[in-house]
């Protein structure tokens, strides 16, 4: 063995003495003197309750605080939704304000237990810092909600076509805008694509015009289909006046007379008037006599 090992192996075992020495002496001093070690466990269990009994005002004053807070919270959202503002930039605002109150409401809740102000300023500013790097990507969109709101390209319940995508505007938080399809899909898009994106907005003007395209055989009489058109318009109550509709040749197909019907309507009304027109159209022209033409083949054989 090796003078080194010796002197570790000597060392080790004066510690594991020392130890021993040790707790022999508690044992000793609890079975000789017994008044003294029940002493210091009550002095030290009276200390820790006369501690709490000191934080107990703390704590209570903390959680008024809270509560008061809290409550302050619910009033200020009740009362943004009660402004005149618009649902879109009222529902936006009442993020951005939540989010700054938690943070000054656990600011004052943390300094009512008597924690500095300043150490919690550092702690959230450091804390801000490290979410921030870690969050790039989601600051873009945070950018891109507030000129959403100064740039009020759409608003909720408007029906818009962003990114590749068309639905009626349901919700802007801060983060993203989510559209309800058609089919009823719920879609989010981050804000920072909305607004760097060609927005359509369907609602903005009030008053759309439905586009449509009907097609009548050469055999037929134009300006017979184009009077069975109008009174068939004149007939929806939801296809407005003014602007007046238009009913013109668009084009000589193929095999077809195209006939380019325009009607105006409230864009909420839309859709019930792109289909009863539809559907009115196709009546009124079987009614009328009038053919709507379709793909034939003309097959002629030449005998020998």
């Amino acid at each position: 063995m090796s003078v080194l090992n010796l002197i570790s192996t000597a060392a080790a075992t004066a510690e594991a003495a020392t130890h021993e020495a040790t707790i022999n002496d508690a044992v000793h001093d609890l079975v000789e003197h017994p008044e003294e070690t029940v002493s210091k466990f009550s002095e030290f269990f009276h200390n820790m309750w006369d501690a709490i009994v000191r934080a107990v005002p703390t704590i209570i004053l903390a959680i008024i605080v809270l509560i008061v807070g809290l409550i302050v919270l619910k009033l200020i959202s009740k009362g943004l939704d009660r402004t005149r503002l618009d649902l879109t930039v009222t529902n936006f605002t009442k993020q951005c304000c939540k989010i700054v109150l938690y943070v000054l409401l656990i600011t004052v809740v943390l300094s009512t237990l008597g924690i500095p102000a300043t150490s919690i300023v550092t702690v959230i500013g450091t804390a801000g810092v490290a979410i921030g790097l870690a969050l790039q990507n989601s600051l873009s969109n945070v950018a891109g909600g507030i000129m959403l709101m100064i740039n009020k390209p759409f608003k909720i319940g408007d029906y818009i076509s962003v990114a590749g995508v068309s639905g009626t505007v349901r919700q802007i938080t801060i983060l993203y805008t989510r559209l309800d399809s058609d089919s009823n899909q719920a879609i989010f898009i981050p804000n920072g694509q909305v607004s760097g994106a060609t927005v359509t907005n369907n609602n903005s003007n009030g008053i759309r015009r439905v586009d449509m395209v009907f097609s009548i055989s050469y055999d037929d009489d134009f300006e017979k289909a184009q009077q069975v058109i109008f009174e068939v318009l004149k007939r929806n109550e939801k296809i407005l006046k003014d602007p007046a509709p238009i009913v013109r040749m668009l084009e000589h197909a193929a095999s077809s007379i195209n006939i380019a019907v325009r009607p105006w309507c409230n864009c909420a009304d839309y859709w019930s008037v792109y289909f009863q027109t539809m559907e009115d159209i196709r009546a009124a022209f079987t009614a009328a006599g009038i053919s709507i033409p379709f793909d034939q083949l003309d097959v002629h054989v030449v005998k020998e």
